[in-house]
Formats: structure tokens, C-alpha cells, sequence
């Protein structure tokens, strides 16, 4: 269950997200409310969705980056790659302590410590992953995780996918 915090949030979340609206309006909305929700003390720098191609040029096992909120980012990372690249291919949440110590780690942003990355599912298909970064290391909890992997459902759910 959501620690209080996630509880609150994702209450926000199910009011904000409008599954008649573009898909990309409701994860840019989700990444924002996301990233000004983290208190000041959590040193939150991203938030953002990367997903799986659905352009004429898009390559299988490829993750492009979606709407986030942060600094510039990558824009593409293939699932052999990098934190993203691990929770797509393993399809499943991958909660990185100390990114310098994980092999292959992409470093979009230099100040990120820490990383958690959530899949996103939707009707049994992968489609993307939802990425959260900090500038400290051991930035996320076992609470972190429960709570996105909810966040995930909620924009599963209601995204407009």
C-alpha cells in the first residue's frame, strides 16, 4: 500500500489525468505533477517517460524519450542500455542506489546520484518506462517503489493509451 505521500498524490493524479485527452498531455501533466511534488529536501532533478517506438523509424527494443520534466535529456536508449534500458528489457522496477556503480549506466544529467525506473505496461505489452532521478545517493525507498508502481497503474489506467 502508498505511503501517505504517494496516497495524497496519486488522489491528484486520478483528478488530473483525462483519458479523452492526448496520451502525451497526460503523461506531461504526470511527469510535472510528479517532479513538483517531491519536497525540496528529496532532490528530485527528473522525472520523465520514455517509450517504446511508434514512428515510421522506430527500432525494436528501443526506448525515445517522452514528456518529462528536467533537464535536456536522451533521447534514445536501446534496452541493452543503461538503468531504462535494464526495467524495459527485465520489465520490471529497477531501483539504483548509486548510478556510478551500475554498469552501463547512462549519464544524461551528471548530477543524478541515484535512479528508479518503472515499467510501463499496458493490456500486457510493454510501452515505456517512467524515470525518476536524484542528485543523492540512496534517493529512493522500498516507499518510492510501491508508490510509482501505482503512479504506473493510475497512468495506465486513465492515460489514454
Amino acid at each position: 500500500m502508498p505511503s501517505p505521500f504517494y496516497t495524497n498524490l496519486i488522489t491528484q493524479l486520478v483528478s488530473l489525468l483525462d483519458p479523452s485527452l492526448p496520451l502525451t498531455s497526460n503523461l506531461a501533466n504526470t511527469a510535472s505533477l510528479l517532479y513538483h511534488a517531491y519536497p525540496a529536501t528529496r532532490n528530485i532533478n527528473w522525472v520523465g517517460f520514455y517509450l517504446t517506438g511508434t514512428h515510421k523509424a522506430a527500432k525494436p527494443d528501443t526506448l525515445y524519450l517522452g514528456p518529462f520534466h528536467g533537464q535536456v535529456a536522451c533521447t534514445v536508449i536501446p534496452f541493452s542500455k543503461g538503468v531504462c534500458g535494464k526495467a524495459a528489457r527485465e520489465e520490471s522496477t529497477v531501483v539504483v542506489t548509486d548510478v556510478h556503480a551500475f554498469p552501463g549506466h547512462i549519464a544524461c544529467d551528471s548530477a543524478s546520484q541515484s535512479e528508479i525506473v518503472v515499467p510501463v505496461g499496458v493490456g500486457g505489452v510493454l510501452v515505456g518506462v517512467l524515470d525518476v532521478d536524484c542528485k543523492d545517493v540512496g534517493g529512493f525507498t522500498e516507499e518510492d517503489r510501491v508508490g510509482l508502481e501505482e503512479v504506473v497503474r493510475v497512468v495506465c489506467e486513465r492515460g489514454g493509451w
